[in-house]
């Protein structure tokens, strides 16, 4: 394969509470520092990387929604926005360091992101710049997991990584609250959603599985993850057929 990488092209799921830091809300400089520099090391060995981000820093669409009385697809809809800051804060932290970075939007804002289009995304992947997909799927009552799904699956993805802040993999539970928990080194698509396993959303991992797209959930905190996981290196959990 080329570069000898076990993925040449892998697209990223990021969390938008990510980029809290030691904040309660917003965007702080020093995880999305960290993460433009953990990415950048990927690309340098000769992959081919795009971004899904969340908004959850922001804005929380069902959560957040209730509270203002708003309906969900409306909150979803300010969900999205929340995902084009944070791409937005990605790319200029990318272009800081000398990485080429494009964003694609699902809505149309054209003074700050492109719109989404397949194949072009797939050109600058081509041309080794970093691709963040922002406004999800750009429809409500579809998460951002969903989207990275989606997004893996259109730009013929090796792998979908699954960032996680402080959990190197899956569980049998929730490692924080249960001591008893036991890490879960490989298991199937099946298994996340007989068992409900907290991974991603049942919708995202059943297109993964449709496609056939291995999934590594792993701990992003943890220096050097995406590279280990090119290298072949066996870390987190990886979710496959």
């Amino acid at each position: 394969m080329k570069n000898n990488l076990k993925y040449n092209r892998v697209l990223i799921k990021i969390s938008g509470e990510a980029l809290l830091g030691e904040q309660q809300f917003g965007i702080d400089q020093n995880p999305v520092r960290m993460i433009a520099e953990e990415i950048k090391k990927a690309r340098d060995l000769g992959a081919e990387i795009a971004v899904v981000v969340g908004g959850g820093n922001i804005f929380r669409g069902m959560r957040n929604s209730s509270k203002l009385g708003m309906d969900q697809a409306s909150g979803d809809y300010v969900g999205m926005l929340a995902t084009v800051m944070n791409a937005i804060a990605l790319q200029s932290a990318f272009n800081q360091i000398g990485v080429p970075c494009r964003v694609q939007s699902a809505l149309a804002i054209n003074q700050v992101a492109e719109p989404y289009i397949r194949h072009r995304a797939i050109r600058h992947l081509e041309k080794g710049r970093v691709v963040i997909f922002a406004a999800g799927t750009g429809n409500p009552f579809f998460t951002t997991d969903t989207a990275a799904a989606l997004r893996a699956s259109e730009i013929n993805a090796e792998a979908l990584l699954m960032a996680k802040n402080g959990v190197d993999g899956v569980y049998t539970d929730d490692p924080k609250t249960n001591p008893e928990a036991r890490k879960l080194e490989k298991i199937t698509y099946d298994d996340i959603i007989k068992n409900g396993l907290k991974v991603m959303d049942t919708s995202a991992c059943a297109l993964c599985k449709q496609n056939n797209i291995p999934i590594v959930v792993f701990d992003f905190d943890a220096p050097n993850g995406i590279c280990k996981i090119l290298n072949s290196e066996e870390i987190g959990t990886y979710i496959s057929l």
